[in-house]
């Protein structure tokens, strides 16, 4: 199974293409690492750190830009078992993000600070995955 840790070319053009004027959710599944692995110029490299650990400097560090475009969490949960689906896709955790529109994702991944502190996440991911969704009322039905 090939593990996916960042967006590939083709995913990232399709998602650049999409309206970037409406809010956007991102549900992101994410497995981590037992032990971090930082590159060795990285502070952090040799402590030891575990993945969740290194996850969790990852959304510390990231918060106040997060905010700062408007974005919020919606959702968060662990993840029990995969009751539909395949097992060997067992995840560690498992959250929305929302976001005031596209371009303010696009901003927190091209702004400088985040690119330093996504550094963290790297480390940390064992295996993931993000799926761009266009919110939906409850009770609306499952429209365009």
């Amino acid at each position: 199974m090939t593990a996916h840790i960042d967006p590939d070319r083709d995913a990232w053009a399709i998602f650049k293409a999409l309206p970037r004027d409406q809010p956007i959710q991102m549900l992101n599944l994410v497995r981590v690492k037992p032990l971090a692995e930082y590159p060795a110029d990285h502070p952090d490299h040799g402590k030891g750190l575990t993945g969740l650990e290194a996850y969790r400097a990852y959304g510390r560090t990231t918060a106040p830009i997060f905010a700062r475009l408007g974005g919020r969490q919606v959702w968060a949960g662990k993840p029990q078992v995969m009751v539909t689906g395949p097992r060997d896709e067992a995840w560690d955790l498992a959250f929305i993000a929302e976001y005031p529109n596209a371009a303010a994702f696009l901003a927190m991944v091209a702004d400088p600070e985040y690119r330093e502190f996504v550094k963290h996440r790297t480390a940390a991911v064992a295996d993931s995955r993000l799926l761009r969704l266009s919110p939906i009322e409850p009770g609306a039905g499952f429209g365009e």
